[in-house]
């Protein structure tokens, strides 16, 4: 807690009157950082982008990079799973609302329904983001993702 509030110039006390509890300040951090990722999937709604920009724009090498302003949950997953229910119940709020949204691009299926569908593509997007972090060659970095989009096209025609 030092740390980040040293980061934004302001002393341990100035946090206190904000939130409750560290616990209360994760919670919001992840609600805040999903309803942007939803944003954002919207506004590609918006463009009349379709599945495959979205996938593209989700796994690729800026997104790979860009771990301070990437999805929470590519970083986060296994730290909000150690937290508090509360803020697992929050996590699971926003990441029903963007799956849901990420559902709108997918076409309809006799086989499976497009919610699932969503949510299986969104777990192997942010499964393929987490190993293409975790290796240090580029290209295979590379490779992984252009894998990833490639299943997550086939998820999304079935």
């Amino acid at each position: 807690m030092a740390g980040i509030m040293s980061e934004a110039g302001l002393t341990n006390g100035a946090f206190y009157p904000h939130f409750e509890s560290k616990e209360a300040l994760v919670r919001e951090a992840i609600v805040s950082a999903l309803t942007d990722q939803r944003a954002s999937l919207e506004r590609a709604g918006a463009a009349e982008l379709g599945i495959e920009d979205v996938i593209r724009d989700y796994l690729n090498v800026a997104h790979l990079h860009g771990t301070e302003d990437g999805c929470p949950s590519a970083a986060l997953l296994p730290e909000i799973g150690r937290q508090p229910a509360s803020t697992r119940n929050a996590y699971e709020v926003g990441l029903s609302n963007y799956v849901e949204t990420l559902a709108s691009y997918l076409p309809p299926s006799s086989s499976s329904s497009s919610r699932e569908r969503a949510m299986a593509i969104f777990g192997l997007m942010v499964g393929t983001l987490q190993i293409a972090r975790a290796v240090s060659d580029e290209i295979v970095a590379a490779q992984i993702l252009e894998g990833g989009v490639q299943a997550a096209l086939l998820l999304a025609k079935t």
